[in-house]
């Protein structure tokens, strides 16, 4: 081997060496950062004693997915849970203390204590209070609710525009890759940052991808929808000013397909937009739902009767009052609309003794033949309110029951479908920590790896250095002997 040959492969070296520890550096310097990959320096040989170094990427397909699907279903269950904890926290209060149970519950107690005295008219009065109580927790609740679905609309608006600003920042990401793949430059940084993207947009629908040539990537939905080739895809839109009981919420869009919120019960969804949808159209609505089945009994309950008259609206009116709503049909917004008739409340000049008489609609409904102490009317409503009815299947609670159950069953229905959503949160997000640890071991870096390739390097550096000293104190030498 000549000398200059000899050189030439020590300088070669020694730009691997000095490449390859760029590399490392760059990984140790780079690992903390969840979106970084870790970067490999492969050294080949390109000609007889030279040496080139390519980059290479870690990467493992198969874990990434795995780690996509999880982060959306994550992001969609938490979305779920957390909007559960704020509706309940606002329609039913601290341990249920403003649902609609607990005040129904405290009407029962008033009647039981009028009937005991049904001439003493303070009594009568403290059942009206009671029954304020319960118009004001059906009525707040209906407010509440719906003020949620509004906000979970809004929260939707800006998730889709979030949405939409990250597949143009894709577009820009993906334009790097294929550029770089074709000039045949490093884009492990495009890539990472690619990926990074993918995350993101994963936590708001559930996502699918497959690259073309050029490392060109083509995102779908997980039903097939297609969300980028080439352009994004438009994501539409259109948010609600306010909601109102019944109202159904606008449709989320992608490339002019609708969005569902998906399959399954009202504790799971999958990508933020599925969990925003399900707590607007779903969980929301069927509480409210309830509690117009909930107001609708107690109408029921309390009405007069007075064969042949039709029965009319008697403690509780509503926006149809004198008329009572239909057995076993839901009215939307009857929550909302329920109040304490005037006739009974003295503070709009009405008289309590009515509950105990009859005849707030007329003195055909009089039923009181005993005087002040007579009190079956009054034991009658409150058997009415554990008599079973019938209720609207369509509202979520099947069992047959007396408006008191129905009110403590509906408690029960949402505590169900929130510890459900509860269970369902803490799986998926393991899922996602599990999925996310096991692809950063494998395509992560690993400091204390990194710090002993390092040392390697260093080694190979100081051998390549002490060749080329060799070499020039040969060539010294020869100059010496020939001068």
């Amino acid at each position: 081997m000549s000398l200059s040959s000899a050189l030439s492969i020590a300088q070669s070296a020694l730009l691997a060496t000095s490449k390859q520890t760029s590399v490392v550096s760059r990984n140790v310097a780079d690992a903390s950062n969840p979106d970084y990959t870790r970067r490999i320096a492969v050294v080949t040989s390109t000609a007889p004693g030279a040496r080139a170094v390519e980059i290479q990427r870690a990467a493992n397909e198969l874990l990434f997915r795995q780690n996509l699907s999880a982060l959306s279903a994550w992001s969609g269950q938490s979305a779920l849970y957390n909007g559960m904890d704020q509706l309940e926290l606002s329609v039913n209060g601290v341990d249920n203390a403003s649902s609609p149970s607990t005040a129904i519950a405290k009407l029962q107690q008033q009647l039981q204590l009028y009937a005991t005295t049904p001439s003493n008219q303070t009594l009568g009065t403290s059942v009206v209070d009671a029954a304020k109580q319960v118009v004001n927790s059906l009525n707040s609740g209906t407010k509440a609710i719906q003020d949620f679905r509004t906000q979970a609309d809004s929260q939707i608006a800006t998730a889709v525009d979030d949405l939409n600003s990250l597949l143009g920042q894709f577009q820009d990401a993906n334009k790097a890759v294929i550029s770089g793949t074709r000039s045949g430059t490093d884009v492990s940084d495009a890539l990472d940052q690619r990926d990074a993207l993918l995350k993101k947009i994963s936590e708001y629908v559930p996502v699918s991808t497959f690259t073309r040539g050029d490392n060109d990537m083509v995102i779908t939905t997980k039903d097939g929808t297609t969300l980028f080739e080439t352009v994004p895809r438009s994501v539409t839109f259109a948010p609600s000013a306010g909601y109102s009981a019944g109202t159904p919420g606008n449709t989320i869009y992608i490339d002019n397909v609708p969005v569902s919120a998906g399959t399954g019960d009202n504790a799971t969804a999958d990508g933020k937009l599925a969990g925003l949808l399900k707590l607007r159209d779903g969980v929301a609505s069927t509480m409210q739902s309830q509690l117009d089945e909930i107001a609708r009994g107690l109408v029921t309950a309390f009405a007069e009767t007075a064969p042949p008259q039709p029965d009319a609206a008697g403690l509780f009116t509503w926006s149809g009052a004198p008329a009572i709503p239909a057995a076993g049909t839901l009215v939307d917004g009857l929550a909302g609309s329920i109040g304490v008739n005037a006739a009974f409340d003295p503070s709009a000049g009405g008289n309590p003794a009515l509950l105990r008489d009859g005849g707030a609609n007329g003195v055909a409904y009089v039923v009181n033949t005993g005087g002040a102490s007579y009190s079956d009317l009054l034991i009658s409503y409150g058997n009415k309110l554990d008599q079973p009815m019938a209720f609207d299947a369509s509202a979520g609670i099947a069992v047959s029951s007396g408006v008191s159950d129905y009110a403590a069953n509906a408690i029960g229905w949402f505590e169900g479908v929130r510890q459900q959503a509860s269970t369902n949160a803490d799986s998926k997000q393991a899922l996602a920590a599990r999925t996310a640890e096991a692809l950063s071991n494998d395509t992560g870096v690993n400091v204390d790896q990194e710090m002993s390739l390092l040392l390697d390097l260093e080694h190979t550096y100081q051998a390549s250095a002490h060749m080329m000293k060799t070499v020039s104190d040969m060539l010294d030498a020869l100059m010496n002997a020939v001068g």
